[in-house]
């Protein structure tokens, strides 16, 4: 048996998702010849702020989620919650450009947050 194989898939769908949004925020930045920041621009920064949030959130998921996989963790727990932490991190990512696409942000940030929360709990529960 593979060690680890939902962190494996996990990281690696983080890993693209990554990638995309970095890509995004140099789209938005290569025709404004901005190299370093935001240059005041709203879109770079939205674009840089969500590819932010993603860091910030996708090392405690991924941490949590081998943890608990490593103790031997129900994957009809980390599975769902694995696939549900990534659409919601496109969806924040979509989210992040403002208009129409707003409520995708709202979504994606309590689907992170519920993810997270959810992998906390039953960490501290499989600890108990």
């Amino acid at each position: 048996m593979m060690p680890l194989p939902v962190t494996l898939a996990a990281a690696a769908a983080a890993a693209l998702v990554n990638i995309w949004l970095s890509a995004r925020v140099v789209t938005a930045r290569r025709p404004l010849k901005i190299s370093v920041g935001d240059g005041g621009d709203d879109v770079v920064l939205r674009r840089m702020r969500a590819h932010a949030n993603f860091a910030e959130n996708m090392p405690i998921f991924l941490i949590l989620l081998a943890a608990l996989e490593i103790a031997g963790g129900d994957r009809t727990i980390l599975v769902p919650a694995a696939i549900a932490f990534v659409i919601a991190r496109i969806a924040h990512g979509f989210g992040m450009e403002g208009g129409a696409a707003a409520r995708l942000r709202m979504l994606g940030m309590m689907t992170t947050t519920i993810a997270i929360l959810l992998l906390a709990g039953y960490a501290i529960l499989m600890a108990l």
